[in-house]
């Protein structure tokens, strides 16, 4: 694919702040070595066990990268917006993928083989440390995601998540901070880790305290959790 309503790979990745390292040149490169996809809602981009040779970048839409427990449940370890990379582990050595990336809502995704882009990460130091920091933030937040949960109670760990996805994915408006993300209550509780009966009791004891609003399309932070 070439294009995604009239808008090119260059200028996919010339809006791509992660890239303003980069130069004209290099975008140039980058884009013709990669491949566009339109992939909708609920379809994946990868499996677990699918060979690691793909970096992925998000150029329109959401991702969600999920695994399951030995039980069946879902597990919910970020969400992705547009504007993120995923699958970077495989610059790290990673040889096949552990978890699940999965679109939640029609998105545009570009790959690039990991070969090609070790290529351009070593005639540009600057990506290559951003993209060594960014995959040691990662690691670090999930790490102090799942420290923080562990000691906390359901009801605070409901509220560490909203105030998490405020800062990653929130906007302020006049009313509060609007989250846009389409989370269904099971969603919520995946990414909370407890269970969708409690994720729904205490969501809706937050609404009747007046402090969110709480629909499918999205998530309003009216006053401090």
């Amino acid at each position: 694919m070439e294009n995604t309503n009239g808008k090119s790979k260059l200028w996919f990745f010339e809006n791509f702040n992660f890239l303003e390292s980069m130069t004209k040149a290099e975008k140039l490169e980058l884009s013709e070595c990669s491949v566009m996809k339109e992939i909708k809602r609920n379809e994946s981009v990868y499996l677990p066990h699918d060979i690691s040779s793909r970096i992925y970048f998000l150029k329109e839409g959401k991702v969600k990268i999920i695994s399951y427990s030995e039980e069946g449940r879902e597990l919910i370890h970020g969400i992705l917006k547009a504007g993120e990379i995923f699958g970077e582990l495989a610059l790290a050595g990673e040889n096949h993928r552990e978890n699940f990336a999965m679109v939640t809502e029609d998105s545009v995704v570009c790959q690039v083989s990991v070969t090609e882009f070790e290529r351009i990460l070593k005639s540009n130091p600057l990506l290559n440390l951003e993209i060594t920091k960014l995959i040691g933030f990662r690691l670090k937040k999930i790490r102090t995601r799942l420290e923080r949960m562990w000691f906390k109670s359901a009801e605070e760990r409901i509220k560490y998540l909203l105030n998490e996805l405020a800062e990653d994915h929130g906007k302020k408006i006049e009313a509060g901070v609007e989250i846009s993300l389409r989370l269904k209550h099971q969603e919520i509780a995946s990414l909370a880790a407890t269970t969708r009966q409690t994720a729904t009791t205490i969501l809706n004891k937050l609404v009747k305290q007046g402090k969110i609003e709480y629909d499918r399309r999205r998530i309003l932070i009216k006053s401090r959790l």
